[in-house]
């Protein structure tokens, strides 16, 4: 009939699905309406609910109600459970308290069953419910002390109530209804306690009594009180004593308890009472069973990384130097768990290391997260860390060392007159050295016997390998433990004699054989070997020339002897044998340690003779294969140079030094030849101003213009040349006179020493404008005389020989030893203070000196910024 148009058809489609969409739309916002209306009834209904519930609950809590004591303990659950129902932390925490005191006044009363609030376990329509409300209740007593801060009084009553809360219903032993006939019901009601410290553990309970501890003991001062450090510590104990210390609750109890910073001093000191409680149920010997493991151990550390792991070591120290016979038992177990925790803290901080780092006062610099509470406790840590190296386990870990005894000579030693330096000893002296019983020989030198698989040679292994791992992991009070190991007099010299037993040869031949060798027990010989040669260089250099030449203490001179010795010949065999080349890691590190303690030695003995003659020389070492060897740039020479340069005779080292001179020359082209000549330097001198004209004129050549030749003209006051112009005999008078002028010491630029009348520069030097300058020029002149071979009379004092070689930058560079170089009554004055046996105040010594600056005397504070005061 009708036919549309396709454009008619289009606009009547569009409508239909606009009038649609707009009815969807529609019925979209009437049910959107309908949920907001149903939310918001919903909303207002349940906070009209809530607001009747509190304000039932605040009328039940009111102060002034007389019967408030003696409320039933079903009415109190009753509110508990319109408390619990629409709790928040924030609005009802005021009514929170309240109920906690309730329940708490309830289980105070006296005959009183039904008012006891734990009364309502024994209903059997309650028991269930009863101890799902008390498990939420105690659960949010947690919360609660997650949040409160101990150094605030209103917070710190709170965490007393809260705790109270949690000790009473962990523990039936405060319950009254288990008094008397209710004594049947003590099995049921321990089943609901454990049950309840259950439910408390899995929800990360030991993580809350670690926030609380360390909130209240990691501060400047700790401000957890006794009562509240007693029940903190008690609740953490309880579910590892009920499970019967368990794996499962000793490794939570170390890792959050025994971690917080210094726990048992602050035990100590607080409440002595609970360090009793953890010695009757033999804690340590627990801890130190679960933590020898390698896997549970590793498990831990990692829980806690590298700074909370050494607040469980210390706590471990500390409990162990509180129980000696534990350690003594279970000494292979401690060593091994410390040993264990050093390596992960040092492979911690390793892998720490990056540009963003921060300073630790024990481990040093890494990245780390700043903790300003474990840094404000360090010094605590610190102090527990150092019972590893304090004298009761030294002795404990080495009593089968320190058990033995040295043998000794038929004939008691006399102690060494002193000598000044640089002097032979007397006959006598080298008579002892060598021609000692034979007893006594074989305890100094190496003669072996001792298998290295034996147990007491493994457990002396362990040890040290232990105490090696903390030198080189606890880097910052490294120089702590190496005077603690070193306290004892005995102990260096017993493990030397425990080291030359070893293997079936002894000493040199068996750590050189340890070399070649990957395996552990090697690792572990040369880690012996590397922990005596630390200690004894600390102690050598901490020791002066009377204990060490006259008193002897620790070593005889004689041991001394054979000690370098060996030390010249490892350090010798390490250097040829190529292994010093691609040393790296521990091998470097057992090079630096062997060749330290062997150099203090050299030096000492350098200082005062307690060598016999042409000890440091190796014979088996020709000055020909050196020389061929050099010629050829083999490492292996060039590292005899570097590092011991002594075993090598002066005269060969002198030769060795003008040929490398004489090459130097050919190559720069310095030596005339037939077909070229070197390049001449003249310089004219005024006899009167000789110094003047030689700073002038020399200061500013080249240093290639500096090793070439250089040609003197004199010339005299009326400017007339003097005759003699000649190949060197004329420089060399000028190097001599300028060298004699410029260290007079009425020039100030240097003084001498009092006695010997040593070298030093001046410290008033300063009055000169260009000082440093003529300093420089002093050092040219010098430095020309060695390149050309011209010897001059300069005697340096020793302590300024020691600057120039650098040895002041030295760890065990030791400046008392010195200071006999520079002011040996001043030295004799100091070392007799040292040896004072009366009251040290009878002296009347301040700490300040006086110095005498240029006809004026001045004082100097040691203290820097501080008044002088008597000691």
């Amino acid at each position: 009939m009708f036919t549309l148009s396709q454009t008619s058809r289009a606009w009547f489609i569009d409508r239909a699905r606009q009038a649609r969409e707009e009815r969807l739309v529609q019925k979209e916002r009437e049910r959107a309406a309908v949920v907001i209306q149903a939310h918001v009834r919903s909303f207002l209904c349940r906070s009209r609910l809530q607001r009747d519930i509190r304000r039932e609950i605040d009328d039940f809590f009111k102060a002034d109600d007389p019967e408030s004591t003696k409320r039933s303990a079903l009415c109190i659950f009753k509110i508990a459970r319109k408390l619990l129902f629409l709790f928040r932390i924030k609005e009802d925490n005021e009514r929170f308290e309240k109920l906690c005191r309730s329940i708490l006044s309830s289980m105070d009363a006296e005959n009183e069953p039904k008012v006891w609030y734990v009364s309502l376990a024994c209903s059997k329509d309650l028991t269930l419910l009863w101890i799902q409300q008390i498990k939420n209740i105690l659960w949010y007593c947690c919360d609660f002390l997650k949040q409160l801060k101990p150094e605030i009084l209103q917070d710190s009553r709170l965490i007393t109530l809260y705790l109270t809360m949690l000790v009473t219903f962990t523990d039936t032993s405060t319950w009254k209804i288990l008094r008397g006939k209710g004594e049947s019901l003590r099995p049921a009601m321990n089943h609901i306690c454990a049950n309840i410290m259950g439910h408390l553990n899995q929800h990360g309970f030991y993580s809350v009594l670690q926030i609380l501890l360390t909130r209240g003991l990691a501060r400047p001062r700790p401000c957890l009180s006794k009562g509240t450090l007693t029940a903190a510590f008690s609740l953490a104990l309880r579910p590892v004593i009920a499970a019967q210390f368990s794996d499962n609750l000793i490794r939570p109890f170390l890792i959050h308890i025994m971690s917080v910073p210094a726990l048992v001093t602050h035990l100590s000191t607080v409440t002595p009472e609970r360090l009793t409680v953890l010695e009757s149920h033999d804690m340590l010997r627990k801890f130190i069973i679960f933590l020898r493991d390698q896997d549970r151990c590793r498990d831990v550390c990692e829980s806690l990384e590298g700074c909370h792991t050494l607040c469980l070591m210390g706590n471990l120290l500390h409990l162990g130097s509180l129980s000696p016979r534990v350690l003594e038992e279970e000494t292979d177990g401690f060593v091994s768990l410390l040993t264990q925790t050093l390596c992960y803290c040092r492979k911690y901080v390793s892998q720490k290391k990056s540009n963003l780092t921060h300073w630790h006062p024990v481990l040093g610099w890494f990245s780390q997260s700043v903790d300003y509470g474990l840094n404000e406790s360090m010094h605590l840590i610190t102090k527990q860390l150092q019972f590893l190296w304090g004298v009761p386990l030294i002795r404990i870990f080495f009593c089968d060392i320190l058990s033995k005894k040295l043998l000794e000579s038929q004939e008691p030693a006399h102690a060494q007159p002193a000598s000044p330096q640089n002097v032979l000893p007397v006959k006598s002296l080298l008579k002892r050295a060598f021609q000692k019983s034979a007893s006594v020989r074989n305890i100094l030198r190496p003669v072996g016997g001792k298998r290295v698989d034996s147990a007491e040679v493994q457990k002396v292994c362990n040890i040290c390998v232990l105490y090696q791992t903390s030198l080189t992991t606890l880097t910052q009070i490294r120089l702590q433990i190496l005077t603690g190991l070193t306290y004892l007099d005995d102990l260096l010299p017993k493990l030397w004699a425990f080291i030359c037993e070893l293997g079936p040869h002894g000493g040199l031949k068996l750590f050189l054989e340890c070399l070649n060798n990957d395996t552990e027990e090697s690792k572990q010989l040369l880690a012996m070997l590397m922990l005596f040669c630390d200690c004894s260089r600390h102690l050598i250099t901490i020791l002066d020339d009377i204990e060490v030449y006259e008193e002897q203490i620790s070593f005889k001179l004689e041991e001394l002897v054979t000690i370098s010795s060996f030390l010249n010949s490892f350090v010798f065999k390490m250097i040829w044998d190529g292994i010093v080349e691609n040393a790296k890691g521990e091998t470097l590190e057992l090079f630096q340690s062997v060749h330290g303690w062997l150099m203090v030695l050299y030096e000492r003995d350098c200082r005062r003779r307690f060598t016999p003659e042409d000890h440091w020389l190796r014979k088996d070492l020709k000055p020909s294969v050196l020389f061929q060897e050099l010629d050829r740039d083999r490492k292996r020479a060039q590292l005899i140079l570097q590092y011991i340069p002594h075993v090598i005779p002066h005269k060969n080292r002198v030769l060795l030094f003008r040929t490398m001179v004489t090459k130097e020359k050919e190559k720069l082209g310095l030596v005339e030849t037939s077909s070229a000549s070197p390049h001449v330097t003249h310089i004219t001198i005024r006899r009167s101003r000789m110094l003047e004209d030689g700073y002038e004129q020399l200061r500013q050549l080249s240093q290639h213009a500096m090793k070439g030749v250089i040609r003197v003209k004199f010339v005299n006051d009326l400017g007339v040349d003097e005759a003699g112009i000649d190949q060197d005999g004329v420089f060399k008078e000028f190097l001599e006179e300028i060298i004699k002028r410029v260290f007079d010491p009425a020039l100030n630029l240097f003084k001498t020493t009092s006695g010997d009348e040593r070298l030093y520069p001046s410290p008033t030097s300063y009055i000169h404008e260009n000082y440093l300058q003529l300093f420089e020029f002093v050092g040219k002149m010098l430095g020309k005389a060695v390149y050309e071979g011209i010897v001059v009379d300069v005697p340096f004092a020793s302590f300024f020989l020691s600057q120039l070689l650098g040895h002041h930058h030295s760890v065990f560079y030791s400046s008392v030893d010195e200071l006999p170089s520079l002011d040996s009554e001043f030295y004799k004055n100091l070392t007799s203070i040292k040896r004072y046996d009366g009251d040290i105040t009878d002296l009347g010594l301040t700490l300040s000196y006086d110095e005498d600056v240029m006809g004026q005397l001045v004082c100097h504070e040691l203290i820097p910024g501080g008044k002088t005061i008597p000691v």
